[in-house]
Order: structure tokens, then sequence, then C-alpha cells
């Protein structure tokens, strides 16, 4: 029961972490999509601000609220950007998901060039074989239906940078804290940041339909504070790690959810590209095998 107690709020995560692409496709056909964000932001930003308040924790300071700047611009501000706009342009929920699914991969093997982590042989096959499937999955669609826009997918693309970009850049300068203070930092930032650009961008306009209101409620509540004071739960239980051999499955969920809501088809060759890519994602997240004991003596 105890290891129940310890993967049931591990599934839980990955299963509403899956639905962040859903709530965007239901969400932008009714307003633009970087004014949609600036609105999630500044909600978001404003209820978590409330709960650190409210149980007094320490704000950043300094080069550490530099840092997280940084890192939130990339993570939330330019990753959302991206996903949300190919998702406006048509790209399909489970395709962006599953671009945006190769980033533990990307990640993995640019850690050895940005952090100076050796990357290992199975880390760069699993790369290999992720984007393997992406491509496959990419291919289908450009054949099967000439309504994906290429743009879209560059953008999810770009976007898949600039969470593998700020993944590291967090690894590399943020220092540990409370994250319900630094999360409210980042998404202050960035609605301080798309409040500056967006009015240029944008000509902001939003539906205020009720399909649209409950998808900002589902992304403000359920991801941007839902999700994350959960993922917060899990890494002071120390289930950080399930969680993340589990995140391969989200481009999966989130096809299945996009095929049964908005009846996205995924042909037999975008089904074996998603596979393959979760195999890989599954084999890249592989412990590596400790060395010998006399190995290690003779060492």
């Amino acid at each position: 029961m105890s290891q129940i107690s310890q993967f049931l709020p591990a599934v839980t995560f990955v299963c509403l972490w899956s639905t962040g692409f859903i709530g965007g496709r239901l969400g932008t056909p009714h307003a633009d999509p970087l004014t949609f964000l600036l609105i999630r932001f500044a909600i978001a930003s404003l209820l978590l601000a409330a709960l650190a308040a409210l149980v007094g924790v320490k704000w950043p300071r300094g080069r550490a609220a530099l840092h997280l700047a940084v890192s939130g611009l990339l993570v939330h501000g330019a990753y959302l950007g991206g996903v949300f706009i190919a998702l406006s342009l048509g790209v399909s929920a489970g395709l962006v998901a599953l671009i945006a699914g190769v980033q533990p991969l990307l990640t993995g093997a640019m850690s050895g060039w940005l952090l100076g982590v050796p990357v290992r042989p199975l880390q760069w096959a699993g790369l290999g074989l992720g984007l393997l499937g992406v491509l496959l999955v990419v291919w289908e669609k450009l054949v099967a239906q000439t309504g994906v826009p290429l743009l879209g997918v560059v953008l999810a693309v770009f976007a898949l940078f600039a969470i593998t970009f700020g993944t590291l850049y967090q690894k590399r300068f943020v220092v540990p804290g409370d994250l319900r203070s630094a999360t409210a930092w980042q998404y202050l930032v960035c609605t301080l940041v798309y409040g500056a650009i967006v009015p240029w961008l944008e000509p902001m306009r939003v539906d205020w339909t009720p399909e649209f209101m409950f998808a900002l409620a589902w992304l403000v509540l359920v991801l941007s504070v839902g999700a994350i004071l959960l993922f917060f739960t899990l890494i002071r239980r120390g289930s950080a790690a399930g969680v993340a051999s589990l995140m391969y499955l989200v481009p999966s969920l989130t096809a299945l959810m996009a095929w049964g809501l908005f009846g996205e088809q995924l042909g037999p060759l975008a089904l074996l590209g998603m596979a393959i890519t979760a195999a890989a994602v599954a084999l890249v997240n592989r412990p590596a095998k400790a060395a010998p004991v006399s190995a290690a003596r003779e060492a």
C-alpha cells in the first residue's frame, strides 16, 4: 500500500500535466494565444503570491531573483508562447505534445555540452530514436492532411528548445528555494514582459465564452497552481523520480484525449512514432548501472 500511495500522486500529476495541451487547444480559438497566456500568467501569479504570503515563505532576492526571471521567461514565457501559437495555427495537440515530449532527451544530450555532465551512449541512442519517432508523426500529418502549418511545427520546435535551455539554465544557476514564491515570481515576470509586448503583437482579442473561461480556469487552477503544488509535494516526499519516469506517457495521453475531445486522428505511422518516442524517453530515463564493487576498489 505504501508503494501505491507514493505512485498514485505521481500518476495523477502526469495525467494533469497532459491536459495542458488540451486546455490550450480548447481556449485558443476564443482568444489570441499570447493574450490568453497574459491573462493566465497574471491570475496564476496573484494566486501563488497570495498563497506564498499566507504561509509566510521567503521571496527570491538579488541574483537569485534575476536567475529565476531568466529561467521563468524561457520555461514559461517562451515555451508556452510557442506551444499556444502553434495550437492557434492549427497544429494538433497530440503533435505539439509529442514534440515537447522530446525535451527530456534533448536536455540529457545538451547537458554534456552546457553543464559538463557526461552523456552516455544510451542517451544519444535515445535522442536518435526520439527524433525518429517525431519525424514519423510529422511525416504522416503532413502527408495525410494539408492543413498542418509548417510555421506551427517550427514554433513547437522553438518551444522545445526554449524549455530545454530554460531547464538547463535553472539547473545551472537557480538556487533551490520555496517553489511557491519562486513560481509566483516567475509568473509575475512573464506577466510584466507579456504586458509590455503583447499589445504590439496582437489585437488582444478575447471572447469570454463558457468554453474559454473553462479552459482558462482549468489551466490556471489545475495546471499553473494545482499541478505545480502537487509536484512540490512529490519532491518533498522524494517521489520526483517517479514523476520523471512517467513523463514519457504525456504525449500518448494527450493524443488520446485530443482524439476523444476534438476527433484528432492518429494513423498507424503516427502511433508507431509515438511508441518509438515513448520507448526512447523510457530508455534514457533508466538509471546507469552502478560499477561493480571489485572495479570500484581497483580504481
